[in-house]
């Protein structure tokens, strides 16, 4: 059983937190957070109007993120996802050890932390599970927990409406780049799609002006569907400038990711987001990230490449593209 360097732990005893958690004065949300007045909202889509769709690809290529309402996955599937998770971190400690990743023996799923060390040698303030719910031959159930009762029908209930969901977006996203409604989710592998269900747990931090939960990234995958809690915490990068994502009640917030950029030809951007903590309470969310298998190519979609706009990225094995991210490596 692997030993987890776990912050749940770490915060319980602390009044300050480590200098290894002091992000630099550029990154420190207490800085950087725009504070001057009335800051733009992100796009709440109904998607039960007529034009969701619309709104839609414009909030893809303006913000890079949306929040849906009216999604058609009932707060029932919502509520259970957030109980079993819930639950699974008020484990015992040793009890959470028994689904550790361990990438050494090849076991990359499960249990972990952020408590390695980023490029300015900075730890964040979050620990994770996380496992394949799709497709069929990717799920390996002995990962998944068997507490607290309950985990694996509410996150099975929950991917089967994920599914359904996913499909929907891809299709609204596919028409409003100009291509067939099935076109997009064809390019990413259709039924071969991954989904990967993971949850973030920010413990409260005695600092959280100066730390992180999240550094700025953007997301690898197609698209993240996202539900959160209550606690304030995502931050996107838009105009110079970092802006709350305010919470929304029943709302999924939908991340544009990296391989839905580069199919679209830079039509779609890929929203650059960060995570703050909260000194009192817990933050939680649930991503599912929704990705090519990794032996699938991705480039620019063929109808969306002419004379004039030109191929701005190379195609290349989903694998390939994520060897390099997390490397830092040239695209």
């Amino acid at each position: 059983m692997a030993e987890v360097q776990s912050v749940q732990v770490l915060a319980a005893s602390l009044g300050a937190i480590p200098p290894e958690f002091v992000r630099s004065e550029h990154e420190q949300p207490g800085a950087t957070t725009f504070r001057g007045g009335a800051a733009p909202e992100v796009p709440v889509i109904d998607m039960s109007e007529a034009g969701c769709g619309a709104r839609m690809a414009e909030a893809a290529r303006e913000w890079g993120l949306f929040q849906v309402v009216n999604h058609g996955v009932p707060a029932e599937a919502v509520a259970e996802l957030q109980r079993v998770g819930l639950d699974f971190f008020a484990l015992p400690q040793e009890e959470k050890e028994r689904y550790a990743m361990d990438p050494a023996s090849g076991r990359i799923e499960g249990y972990g932390s952020k408590l390695q060390r980023d490029l300015e040698g900075k730890k964040t303030w979050v620990d994770f599970f996380f496992h394949n719910v799709a497709p069929p031959p990717m799920v390996n159930h002995d990962i998944w927990p068997k507490n607290p009762v309950g985990y694996r029908e509410a996150n099975e209930e929950y991917c089967r409406h994920m599914q359904r969901l996913t499909r929907e977006l891809f299709g609204h996203l596919s028409v409003g780049l100009g291509l067939e409604k099935g076109a997009m989710r064809e390019a990413f592998g259709g039924d071969d799609l991954v989904l990967l269900q993971k949850i973030n747990f920010y413990p409260p931090c005695p600092q959280p002006e100066l730390t992180l939960g999240v550094a700025p990234h953007t997301d690898m995958s197609t698209f993240t569907i996202l539900v959160p809690n209550e606690v304030q915490g995502l931050q996107i990068f838009k105009d110079g400038h970092w802006y709350d994502a305010k919470y929304v009640p029943n709302a999924l917030i939908i991340h544009i990711g990296d391989q839905i950029e580069i199919l679209s030809n830079g039509r779609y951007k890929a929203v650059l987001h960060r995570t703050t903590v909260n000194k009192e309470k817990t933050r939680m969310s649930w991503p599912v990230f929704v990705e090519p298998s990794r032996e699938h190519v991705v480039g620019p979609h063929p109808q969306l490449v002419t004379d004039e706009t030109p191929a701005k990225y190379k195609a290349k094995k989903y694998k390939d593209y994520q060897y390099c991210k997390i490397n830092k490596l040239p695209q």
